[in-house]
C-alpha cells in the first residue's frame, strides 16, 4: 500500500495498492480548524503503507504569518505521525510529481482531477453533498501514483 498526502486543510489523503488495483481518497481530516492527527494516525495504522509520500511544502509569498504557521503546524503533524508510527515517508515536490504524473498537461488542479477520473474512475472526488471535485483528494491520489511509479522503478 502506498499513501499520498496533500497537506493542508483543503488537502487530501489517498492510498493506492502497489499493483494499482485498489485505491481510495479522502479529504484531509479536520477537527474544528485544525488537521485531525488522530484520524490520520488511525487511517495510517489501518492501511499499514509500505511508504508515505507527502508533498513538500513551504511558505508562499504574501501569505500571512498566522496562516503560514498554521499550515506548517499541520505539515509537522503529518510528519510527526509518520515518525511516531515508524512509517517510512518521502517528501516530494509538486514539480516532481506533476512532471511524472501529469506529463503533457497544464499541470494544474483540473489536470489532476482529469487524471484521477481517467486512471481511477471508481474514486469519488465529490464527497458528501459536494458538487465540485475535491482537488486536494485528486492531488493526494496523484502523489500516491507518483510513489507507485518510483516503487516500480526501485527508486522508493
Amino acid at each position: 500500500m502506498i499513501v499520498g498526502i496533500d497537506p493542508g486543510q483543503s488537502g487530501g489523503i489517498a492510498y493506492i495498492h502497489e499493483s494499482g488495483a485498489a485505491s481510495f481518497a479522502y479529504p484531509m481530516p479536520v477537527a474544528g480548524k485544525e488537521i485531525d492527527g488522530h484520524t490520520i494516525a488511525a487511517l495510517l495504522r489501518e492501511w499499514q503503507p509500505s511508504v508515505v509520500y507527502v508533498e513538500k511544502v513551504h511558505s508562499m509569498p504574501k501569505q500571512g504569518v498566522a496562516s503560514t504557521f498554521k499550515f506548517g503546524m499541520g505539515y509537522g503533524v503529518i510528519i510527526g505521525i509518520c515518525d511516531a508510527l515508524g512509517l517510512p515517508y518521502r517528501l516530494v515536490t509538486p514539480q516532481a510529481w506533476k512532471k511524472q504524473v501529469l506529463a503533457g498537461t497544464t499541470k494544474d488542479k483540473d489536470a489532476a482531477i482529469s487524471f484521477v477520473r481517467r486512471a481511477y474512475p471508481h474514486v469519488n472526488l465529490t464527497p458528501g453533498a459536494k458538487r465540485k471535485p475535491h482537488d486536494g483528494m485528486a492531488d493526494a491520489l496523484c502523489i500516491a501514483e507518483f510513489g507507485r511509479h518510483l516503487m516500480a522503478k526501485g527508486d522508493a
